[in-house]
């Protein structure tokens, strides 16, 4: 009982940490990669499609990205969601293939995205401490149905908040690996 309220609370709290790496994924550095196009939904015979599922995206070399949709049709679709999403970058066509051509990084920009990524990780920690919050309301409970001892209760919440510092660590270490990543040149 105790075990499954603390294994809960760790699976979930890796979870954050994982949904925090995603989403820095998606923050350029100033270098190409496909994860920034990951997110962009495309208008694809009236539903909205994620562009991987409708054309091909690789990288050229380490400031291009290069989409050929599947189907010619695409072409122009693909360059109205490049353009609607806020990657801020225009994209130049060349018959099928749709080149994004990243720019680099002024020092104001990098500063900017390194604060935020500092307020995602912030984000991140609220989420880590919600699942804290969470687990220990339920171990109260157990307590207050005289289902465990106090003991017992003293003991979860030192576990519980071991494994909250260990993902606030994580959280802060991923941070900190991407702030660097942006600043250097």
């Amino acid at each position: 009982m105790l075990n499954d309220i603390k294994n809960d609370a760790q699976t979930r709290m890796g979870k954050s940490i994982e949904s925090l790496k995603h989403d820095l994924t998606r923050i350029r550095t100033g270098r190409a990669s496909t994860a920034l196009v990951d997110g962009i939904k495309v208008s694809y015979y009236g539903s909205d499609m994620p562009l991987p599922q409708v054309a091909s995206v690789s990288l050229s070399d380490a400031r291009t990205i290069i989409i050929t949709p599947w189907e010619k049709t695409m072409v122009a679709p693909i360059e109205k969601a490049l353009m609607a999403s806020d990657l801020g970058i225009t994209p130049t066509t060349a018959g099928t293939v749709i080149r994004l051509n990243m720019p680099a990084l002024t020092e104001e920009r990098r500063r900017e995205l390194a604060r935020h990524v500092g307020h995602e990780g912030e984000n991140a920690k609220i989420a880590i401490r919600n699942v804290r919050r969470d687990a220990l309301q339920q171990v109260k409970d157990l307590l207050k149905e005289k289902l465990i001892t106090e003991d017992d209760d003293r003991r979860i919440d030192d576990e519980i908040q071991k494994l909250t510092d260990r993902a606030v660590k994580d959280v802060d270490a991923v941070v900190k690996a991407k702030e660097e990543e942006l600043m250097a040149l």
